[in-house]
């Protein structure tokens, strides 16, 4: 686990780095034992990075030269953070009053002068590290890997017989009607076809199976296997033998490219299928493609890889296509499992409950599937046998050679990251199993951990999302939640590959698990991670021998009645809380005393009040207690400098807001007749705030709500021409009213890219500010009447992808059109409208980029609609107004438009509501309380 350490060797050496500088330049009596520790441990990283890339191959004398610097690493990083710590004190003493001043400088000289012991013990540590690094000539010995990592995993695939496989009929037929589309016809352009997934999901099966089915189709053909280090001549000669169909005689002394002009003279006039299995690499490819001909004799190629990006760089720029492989159906996979074990698809009674436990587990994946199924072959056919296996998965995969094997093919993937990648996956071991983990919570706990570093000015919650969509694009991470412009906004890890990184982490120390009833306690010298799950294991206590005095992460998942006081974490970074119910506000008494702290997210609903003194988290960044009872924010907050995120729940603004100049994302902040209009003001003054979300609770009888409204105004001015990028303004009021954004806003926030509106207010026409927005992506706004000019404007915004457009009535006189020219880039229309006029009208061409509608009808306006323009539409939500109408129109009205939807191109999913007068007034009704509930 050599990656871990390459790891935490980078945020040790910054922080190294940092000592030297000017600020702490005065520094007497360290400065020189600081810069020999960076020096020698930058020397190290450059190893270690080095031996990340052979991670699985190291002897054991390197990893524990490797487990001893780890641990190494970490003492001096607490130490360095004491320093400073010790050195903010001295700070504040001197501003202090005389007596109090003289005390508190005592301390910190007495407090640097233990540090000062402790670096010249470090300095003497990380020596020794040296000299054990040279006696044993780590460098010159690692490098040459392991005699059975020649062992290829993937050849049970490559031989599978077809009566034991499963589910493969449907994915074989599809791929192969896309293979020969075009084969045979007057233009036959070469085409490159991609199947991309996770490792174990069945790709190299799948391509094999085609391969076999198109037999006799092509003149010549070619199926070969790549690695993460491929011997490219290798390959090549595999492939000139197979095309040549015989093996020729002094091709082992032929350079690469002798190789690809030959196998290219071959192929240049013969129509052929070659099959790349498992490509880790674009460089691999460039080369490998050089050598099959591009000719148009419908001539194909398929790839196989475990990343999206390589899969697309395969298919491009040659007529082609991506075919994620899928899990497989739950029917599907209980007959493989049922296979594998009785020779038959069908599953004891006894044991159904248990083997969709054991399924679940599995997720779909053959690979797991047939590796539980063949332990379980060799078990006693009882539920008690098969819930010992089940609870005991996770720890199995140390013992049975079976799963080992699994955990060997699992690990490729793994093994194929570069070390910082390595690090950030690793870390989400410490989620519980199935956990939906929100992508935006994941980076920024990545970022205060230290795993994302730049030597430039890069933003670094960037560098977290291109990190974070490099592990989706590698099939590392499951997306949950999509967002309408493609990104993933949550995630989660299949089971087997949460087995394999708890595993890890446990042999790096990276983190340390109890509560699991799967993962037996191990408890290191010194936990670094801490990871409590007290829904796993009721009446649970975590061991008072546990040395948590150097934990830097702490996880809680529900609330044990006994826990180690906070003050006892003395360098803990990140404490996030998730669904503590029972806890107490005294629970977090000490919550101020933790200097370290950097982010900090209470989901506990119990909580009423936070310190006084949470002001004195200095290095705190991100503030997340938007799930608590909390209803007052603590004064003191305004000191934290640093802050950039902060997320509450309807809290009035504190006095000195002003004061956040780092903060960037703020929500939801309640506006009321109690709010201090000069906090409002001060709102303007946050020049780094990117998301804003406020719920106006104001009415027109409120005296102050003019003068709140100006300040907002003005505020919000500020704000748009800096870098605000998304605003969401909500209401638990019935009847609010914010008419003083129709015209004030000037002028427009030309960054802002979302604008949401959750209230029961309708805007009598477009805003004016609104029509400029050309960054604007996403779109929720209530209008009424919408007329053609509100469609007009709105369809003249470029970027726009979404829209949610409400109202009481549209133009009753005629149709309002949608032409050719308007929402050329919208994916999304959701129109809601409870009189609907004349209805809409799509013109041909019109949206021809949107996926999703959801529109109302009046069962009396008749059918065309011009629904059959919308080419791209894949899911259709039709909202049928009946006022009027008798049920047999009704139900006319619905299988017309049944058999219209089936005319478009992608057949869309259908979804049709019926709504009376009396739906009506509920839904009119509803919306009002849902508001009210959704805003607390």
């Amino acid at each position: 686990m050599v990656s871990v350490l390459a790891g935490v060797m980078t945020s040790v050496i910054s922080k190294l780095t940092a000592l030297l500088g000017e600020e702490y330049a005065k520094l007497k009596g360290v400065h020189r034992e600081v810069e020999f520790m960076k020096d020698e441990l930058s020397s190290m990283n450059a190893l270690l990075q080095r031996l990340a890339d052979v991670d699985c191959d190291l002897d054991v004398q390197t990893k524990e030269w490797s487990s001893q610097v780890r641990e190494m690493s970490y003492d001096i990083e607490d130490c360095i953070d004491d320093f400073m710590k010790s050195l903010g004190q001295t700070e504040m003493a001197k501003s202090a009053g005389l007596v109090q001043s003289v005390v508190q400088q005592l301390k910190a000289l007495r407090v640097r002068h233990q540090i000062s012991s402790q670096i010249q013990g470090l300095k003497a540590r990380v020596e020794d590290a040296s000299k054990r690094r040279m006696r044993y000539k780590l460098d010159e010995r690692t490098f040459e890997p392991s005699i059975l990592r020649a062992i290829d995993p993937r050849l049970p695939s490559l031989y599978a017989e077809q009566d034991g496989l499963v589910g493969i009929d449907q994915p074989r037929d599809e791929l192969i009607k896309c293979l020969m589309e075009g084969v045979g016809s007057s233009v036959q352009k070469l085409k490159v076809i991609s199947i991309a997934g996770p490792g174990g999901l069945g790709k190299t099966t799948l391509a094999n199976e085609v391969y076999r089915k198109l037999e006799g189709q092509f003149q010549c053909r070619a199926f070969v296997s790549l690695s993460q280090q491929p011997d490219v001549s290798k390959i090549l000669r595999n492939i000139f033998s197979q095309v040549c169909q015989q093996e020729l005689p002094g091709t082992d002394i032929w350079d690469e490219g002798k190789l690809i002009d030959a196998i290219r003279e071959v192929l240049k006039n013969k129509r052929y299928l070659v099959i790349i299995d498992d490509v880790w690499s674009t460089q691999a490819w460039k080369i490998i493609k050089c050598s099959l001909f591009l000719n148009d004799l419908g001539s194909r190629i398929m790839t196989t890889t475990r990343s999206i990006d390589i899969a697309k760089s395969c298919c491009s720029p040659h007529q082609g296509c991506v075919y994620e492989i899928k899990p497989l159906t739950t029917a599907n996979s209980k007959s493989l499992f049922a296979k594998r074990i009785f020779g038959s698809g069908d599953i004891c009674p006894q044991l159904e409950e248990i083997s969709s436990e054991i399924l679940k587990k599995c997720a779909g994946s053959p690979l797991a599937i047939l590796t539980i199924a063949s332990l379980l072959a060799n078990k006693d056919v009882t539920n008690e046998e098969w819930e010992r296996v089940y609870k005991s998965i996770g720890s199995t995969m140390e013992r049975d050679p079976g799963v080992e094997e699994m955990r060997r093919i699992l690990s490729l993937s793994y093994d194929d990251l570069p070390y910082h990648l390595k690090t950030c996956l690793l870390y989400l071991s410490i989620f519980p199993e199935d956990y939906e983990i929100e992508r935006d919570r994941l980076i920024r706990r990545w970022i205060v951990e230290g795993f994302i570093c730049t030597d430039g000015g890069q933003d670094l919650e960037e560098i977290g999302a291109c990190y974070f969509n490099d592990l989706i694009n590698r099939s590392m991470l499951q997306p949950v939640k999509i967002q309408y412009d493609g990104r993933v906004d949550s995630c989660r890890v299949h089971d087997m590959i949460l087995d394999l990184l708890k595993s890890k982490s446990i042999e790096a120390n990276f983190a340390t698990f109890f509560g699991d009833q799967n993962q037996k306690l191990v408890l290191q010298h010194k936990i670094r991670r801490l990871s409590l799950n007290y829904y796993s294991q009721e009446h649970i206590m975590f061991p008072s021998s546990a040395i948590i005095s150097h934990c830097r992460s702490l996880s809680i998942v529900g609330y044990a009645e006994k826990m180690h006081s906070l003050s006892k974490f003395r360098v803990l970074r990140v404490l996030d809380v998730e669904n503590g119910e029972d806890m107490e506000s005294n629970c977090f008494e000490h919550l101020w005393k933790l200097f370290h702290l950097q982010y900090l997210r209470l989901n506990v609903r119990s909580i009423s009040s936070l310190p006084e003194q949470l002001g004195e988290l200095q290095r705190l960044k991100t503030l997340d207690m938007g799930w608590t009872k909390i209803r007052k924010i603590p004064k003191s907050i305004v000191q934290m400098e640093h802050l950039t995120c902060l997320r509450v729940r309807n809290l009035e603004l504190p006095e000195g807001i002003g004061n956040l100049h780092a903060l960037q994302e703020l929500s939801d902040i309640k506006v009321n007749r109690d709010s201090l209009a000069s906090s409002l003001l001060e709102l303007g003054s946050l020049s780094k705030l990117r998301i804003l979300g406020l719920c106006w609770c104001l009415v027109d009888v409120d005296s102050n709500k003019e003068t709140l409204a100006d300040n907002l105004v003005s505020s919000l001015r500020r704000l748009g021409r800096l870098n605000l990028r998304s605003l969401n303004i909500q209401s638990n009021y019935r009847y609010p009213r914010i008419d003083f954004l129709l015209d004030s806003w000037f002028p427009s926030p030309h960054l802002l890219q979302m604008f949401q509106m959750g209230m029961f207010y309708f805007f009598p026409r477009v805003p004016a500010w609104v029509a400029s927005l050309d960054n604007l992506t996403y779109l929720d706004i209530n209008i009424n009447p919408v007329q053609e000019e509100a469609l007009e404007i709105l369809g003249g915004l470029p970027a726009l992808l979404v829209v949610w457009l409400t109202s009481r009535s549209a133009a009753p006189e005629q149709r309002l059109v949608v032409s050719s020219n308007m929402f050329i880039s919208l994916k999304e229309f959701y129109f809601t409208c409870w009189s609907n006029g004349a209805g809409l009208m799509f013109e041909a061409g019109a949206m021809p980029r949107l996926e999703k509608l959801r529109v109302p009808f009046d069962a009396g306006s008749g059918l065309d609609f011009g629904i059959q323009h919308l080419s791209s539409l894949r899911n259709l939500s039709v909202e049928i107004i009946c006022m009027g109408a008798t049920v047999r129109e009704v139900e006319a009205l619905e299988e017309a438009i049944r058999n219209t939807a089936d005319l478009l191109p992608n057949c869309p999913t259908l979804e049709i509501r019926t709504w009376d007068d009396e739906h009506l007034m509920k839904e009119e009704q509803g919306k009002a309380e849902e508001e009210i509930q959704t805003s607390g």
